[in-house]
């Protein structure tokens, strides 16, 4: 059962791996569209970077999704290894896995209204001008459609793939 485990673990990996990957291929054309949503609102596009907004695969972006990526192929390999510790640690990160799963997509969920509270705290007048909605319709309307998809495969991997890593190393 370890070893289905960490096949689960390996894919719950590729699946976080996928983040920055598919923001540093399609982050640009996001980008453009935003700015030129910006523009049509008559503001600045550059206040999003002076503001520390991106759309790339800089920062956070990348070194978070992979170092869940990274942690997880670790558990993987105690687990393929049958080791007492890949149990445990399964516990620990699978757990921590859907539970970050879960803050990811109540953030994507509700990013208009984080968007627009963020843009509020900076205190920047140009942010509080943006329409928040159009402006972040923009930047998805950018993705092509199988982004779409892909996250939903993304979250079921990470949903499925760590709750059946739990039971599986519980067995």
């Amino acid at each position: 059962m370890s070893a289905i485990a960490a096949v689960l673990q390996l894919l719950v990996a590729a699946a976080f791996v996928s983040i920055p990957v598919v923001r540093a291929r399609l982050g640009p054309a996001a980008k453009a569209a935003a700015d030129a949503e910006l523009t049509s609102q008559g503001v600045r596009p550059a206040v999003l970077e002076e503001n520390g907004l991106r759309f790339d695969a800089g920062g956070h972006e990348t070194w978070a999704p992979a170092s869940v990526a990274g942690v997880m192929v670790g558990v993987a390999v105690l687990n393929f290894m049958a080791s007492a510790w890949g149990q445990t640690l399964t516990w620990v990160f699978s757990s921590l896995v859907l539970a970050l799963n879960a803050l990811i997509l109540h953030s994507q969920l509700t990013a208009a209204k984080s968007v627009q509270a963020a843009f509020r705290r900076k205190g920047d007048a140009e942010l509080a001008r943006i329409d928040v909605p159009a402006f972040l319709e923009a930047a998805e309307g950018a993705f092509p459609a199988w982004v779409t998809i892909h996250q939903h495969i993304r979250h079921t991997v990470a949903f499925a793939g760590s709750a059946l890593a739990l039971i599986l190393v519980s067995l």
